[in-house]
């Protein structure tokens, strides 16, 4: 790299769902790439839903192939793990530009969803299922 070119600029946050944990880094001077995990994000994630809302920020500043996004997820689901790589990619964005903050927040792309996985209680077969009663 010589004095005269500039580095690329990266902005990176962290986004979590259930119990995935996502580290997401924007490059705001890309071509669209976004690889998770070493992956191209459709070998990744197989359904089209959770592709959606991988994409679903980037569609709403219209800005999806202007910019690339490098992720690194760990643990939950696939489910769980395309909401945390939704949040860390909005986070993102916020810090590029804060006024993008009301777009996002009004596609409810900010909000962190806070259901989990309920905890099994003693005397119960899960979180809430009894266990079968019998008269005799």
């Amino acid at each position: 790299m010589t004095m005269k070119e500039k580095p690329k600029e990266i902005f990176s946050a962290t986004g979590r769902r259930k119990e995935a944990v996502a580290c997401v880094r924007l490059i705001p001077q890309g071509k669209g790439k976004i690889v998770i995990n070493g992956k191209q994000l459709n070998s990744y994630f197989a359904t089209v839903d959770n592709q959606a809302q991988v994409k679903k920020a980037l569609l709403v500043i219209e800005a999806i192939d202007k910019m690339d996004v490098l992720a690194r997820v760990r643990g939950g689901g696939l489910s769980g793990q395309a909401g945390a790589v939704s949040l860390g990619i909005s986070r993102c964005l916020v810090k590029l530009d804060p006024q993008l903050r009301s777009t996002l927040r009004r596609e409810d792309l900010l909000t962190r969803d806070p259901r989990a996985k309920e905890r099994k209680k003693y005397g119960r077969k899960g979180a809430r299922r009894r266990f079968q009663w019998t008269k005799r």
